[in-house]
């Protein structure tokens, strides 16, 4: 039995589509599914025709209700933690509740999946993508900056598939609450990927706006805070180290020349005020991380609880209350 989840803010009428078109690939591919949405504070209630009177493979459609917005990867984070304490499964699909994730290509995942043995994360990895020319440069340029920060090329976003043995590994990092896909890697749990297109929107219109993406790029990024401090601090002391260089070459030329250039020592003053400030920023960066060590961290599947409002069953059982675990 493969778990789908789905976190939706508001995308009722395109996860009630969605729905319809996850019963009829896992009718096609002969699989038994059940379905958790996750309500990241939606002002909106669920439509009414949510799910099929009788749905051919979805066995079970669920609707976690959070009690306030608290953001696409959070939700993710509090649907999966969930899963791992209340709900038996086989494996859990992680994707979108708008289409353009396409229910065709979770067969495709799972197919990977157990191809992997269950040993590893399968994502969906899009070669191209469908925005606009400005949204294409800015997303190159993010790609770039953080590959240069981490060391980690940017392949993939939330559509994959987690074998349920991993999962209670994942839900123990405290970085799953930032960034799903940032812990996976970051975890060093196996991955692979499988090619996928871009599905179209089913119905409204995206609520990620340039503010949401970038705080989304700065999410994946801090997960990686330590890397990016080392590469910072080895950056900057790289750095001070041809200034030196550069000044003992100077003292060095105008030592035996006896000719001086009078705005010379300003010049390299500035640089090793400047450098010794970036070395310093560089270092109090790094021991804030490495002290974050020492703090109270959250852990998804110990504190998830607390932002869970209601399980309710959707359908023909819809308003159904279940019990929460605690």
């Amino acid at each position: 039995m493969v778990l789908i989840l789905i976190p939706v803010f508001n995308d009722w009428p395109a996860a009630a589509r969605l729905l319809t078109e996850l019963d009829r690939v896992l009718d096609k591919a002969g699989r038994d599914g059940r379905v958790l949405l996750v309500d990241d504070g939606s002002s909106e209630p669920p439509a009414a025709e949510l799910a099929a009177p009788a749905p051919a493979r979805l066995r079970d459609i669920e609707i976690l209700q959070l009690r306030r917005n608290v953001g696409h990867q959070r939700a993710i984070a509090i649907g999966l933690s969930h899963a791992e304490a209340s709900i038996p499964c086989d494996a859990v699909v992680v994707m979108d509740g708008d289409g353009e994730d396409r229910p065709e290509d979770v067969p495709r995942l799972l197919g990977e999946l157990e191809a992997s043995g269950g040993r590893a994360v399968v994502f969906a990895e899009r070669l191209r993508r469908s925005e606009g020319p400005w949204f294409v440069a800015m997303y190159a340029l993010y790609r770039w900056l953080h590959a240069l920060l981490t060391g980690e090329r940017v392949r993939f976003g939330n559509f994959s598939a987690i074998p349920a043995p991993l999962l209670s590994r994942l839900v123990a990092m405290s970085d799953l609450w930032n960034h799903y896909a940032a812990a996976v890697i970051k975890s060093r749990i196996p991955y692979a990927t499988v090619v996928t297109t871009r599905g179209l929107r089913y119905a409204g219109a995206t609520k990620m706006n340039y503010v949401a993406l970038v705080t989304h790029g700065l999410s994946a990024m801090s997960v990686f805070g330590e890397r990016i401090g080392v590469r910072l601090l080895a950056a900057t002391a790289g750095a001070a180290a041809v200034v030196i260089a550069a000044i003992a070459g100077a003292i060095l030329v105008g030592w035996t020349s006896g000719a001086w250039t009078p705005w010379l020592p300003y010049v390299l003053g500035f640089l090793v005020l400047l450098l010794a400030q970036a070395l310093a920023v560089s270092l109090a960066f790094v021991f804030i991380i490495l002290s974050g060590r020492d703090s109270s961290a959250f852990i998804p599947l110990r504190d998830y609880v607390y932002f869970v409002a209601s399980i309710q069953k959707a359908g023909p059982r819809a308003h159904e209350s279940l019990p929460l675990r605690r």
